[in-house]
């Protein structure tokens, strides 16, 4: 069970996040919060897996309100909402090392895989936000393009479709491998790289061109 606090300052979209969450198996939404402050005092009190939190509200924003629970001992797994695509946005959230972004205006399944995916401890960046792009501009020096070539062809299949959103069991499925040895590549290729997580392997094949938007990554 993924337990879920959802923090939006509007009443109506709290209540179809809610919606939309609990319409799902196995995911349970315990609280609503209408500002930071709120989100802060109930994930420290309810200890939820996933908080989804809207980045625009008003007295402590989502931002502020995901730098200090992630300075706690155990926090919860975060995932930014915005209705705008923009550059700020993304750029502060992916700095907090939130695990997700999505738009509001993605479709319905987005939040619920974006709430598994984090509550499994996977990173995911809404495919609809190609900003992220020339947003995210914090990448390691350590990581050249040219550290590439230490990626095998198979990595380099994985790096793709992490940059698409994919789960690692969604990976497993397209390339017909174990889970175990897709999370194996991963650790594998932020260790390459030189790269602090999934989120900076997102922003690295999409500045290196290792993919581009519109792109759909196959297995061989």
């Amino acid at each position: 069970m993924t337990i879920t606090l959802v923090a939006d300052d509007q009443a109506m979209i709290r209540a179809g996040l809610r919606l939309v969450a609990e319409s799902e198996p196995g995911i349970e939404v315990v609280a609503e919060a209408a500002d930071g402050s709120d989100a802060v005092a109930a994930a420290r009190r309810l200890r939820p897996d996933v908080l989804l939190m809207d980045i625009a509200m008003p007295g402590l924003d989502g931002i502020g309100a995901a730098r200090l629970l992630l300075d706690d001992p155990q926090p919860p797994k975060i995932i930014m909402m915005t209705t705008f695509n923009t550059d700020e946005d993304l750029h502060a959230s992916l700095r907090t090392r939130v695990h997700g972004f999505l738009l509001k205006t993605s479709p319905p399944e987005h939040l619920v895989k974006a709430a598994r995916a984090a509550a499994a401890g996977e990173a995911l960046i809404d495919p609809a936000a190609p900003r992220l792009i020339t947003a995210f501009a914090d990448l390691p020096e350590s990581a050249p393009s040219g550290e590439l070539a230490t990626l095998t062809e198979r990595e380099l299949q994985v790096l793709r479709m992490l940059a698409y959103g994919l789960s690692n069991v969604e990976i497993a499925r397209e390339l017909r491998i174990g889970e175990a040895t897709v999370i194996t590549d991963v650790a594998r290729i932020l260790h390459k790289l030189g790269l602090r997580d999934r989120v900076h392997a997102v922003a690295f094949a999409y500045q290196t061109g290792v993919v581009r938007p519109g792109q759909r990554p196959r297995p061989c």
